[in-house]
């Protein structure tokens, strides 16, 4: 059993909680994720550890399945059931002298520690951060502090320039030079926004993590064709430079099971009446 040091619910839809779990913490990098179970008979979640220290570990989480909803349900100094971790590929982190992060919705949360480990070797980062409204922009404060630069935007306009990040992109893509990009989010938002970088013949990064289930491999959900041969994002990332990746298929399989989502928080719904 692991103890709930922390809760703090970041927006109606994103949580954070902060798990006491002194060696996983201890073999943390930046990239590597984990496996959580809320309960004994509970799903397994893959999360990103966004931070970690010499006792926990820190994860944020969106409300969007049955599993992480029911995750929700739990308060600091309550337990979850166990850990598994780290796993997948820690990121390699080499100096670039500019390096461009983008960042949408959630995605914020796994950018995190990659940016961070670049901070600390002297890169010079500017960050391009998207929510739908400035209510649902995530560790705003803590890139301020580690960003050269922070552009916000929003979809609704309520806080930086309204629209998509692909707009500031192109914008800041036309008078700066960048060595590096990595970009997180949705999957559509980093199809397009690697188009971009692409364009310039930037280097660029992307991290597969949202469409990871079992975090292993086993199940062939987290399959990704890159020139046309087949990666696990769970053990053969989850991060991978965006030349090459089919990222159609990715959002045709993203699909699979939302009847089977829906289903279970219809589940949850009726068992919390």
């Amino acid at each position: 059993m692991y103890k709930i040091l922390k809760k703090e619910i970041l927006n109606p839809d994103v949580e954070l909680m902060k798990i006491e779990a002194p060696l996983l913490s201890k073999n943390t990098k930046a990239g590597h994720f984990m496996i959580l179970r809320t309960n004994k008979d509970s799903e397994r979640i893959p999360l990103t550890i966004v931070k970690n220290d010499e006792r926990s570990i820190t994860i944020i989480y969106q409300k969007l399945g049955f599993s992480t909803l029911e995750l929700s349900q739990k308060n600091q100094g309550e337990y979850i059931e166990d850990v598994v971790g780290p796993l997948g590929k820690a990121k390699t982190i080499n100096y670039h002298q500019r390096i461009l992060a983008v960042a949408g919705g959630v995605g914020a949360a796994p950018l995190y520690p990659q940016i961070k480990a670049y901070k600390d070797l002297g890169c010079q980062i500017d960050l391009i951060i998207g929510a739908k409204d400035k209510e649902h922009l995530i560790l705003l404060s803590e890139y301020q502090e580690i960003c050269n630069h922070v552009y916000i935007c929003t979809d609704d306009g309520s806080l930086g320039r309204k629209g998509f990040v692909t707009s500031v992109m192109k914008d800041l893509l036309e008078k700066e030079h960048y060595d590096l990009s990595i970009i997180i989010g949705p999957l559509i938002m980093m199809k397009n926004s690697a188009l971009l970088t692409q364009e310039k013949n930037i280097e660029t990064e992307v991290s597969l993590n949202p469409i990871m289930i079992d975090g292993t491999g086993m199940c062939g959900n987290c399959r990704v064709s890159i020139h046309g041969k087949n990666y696990f994002a769970c053990v053969d990332g989850p991060d991978f430079n965006a030349d090459g990746i089919d990222f159609d298929e990715l959002i045709h399989r993203q699909n699979y099971y939302k009847n089977e989502e829906h289903q279970c928080r219809m589940k949850l719904g009726n068992n919390h009446e």
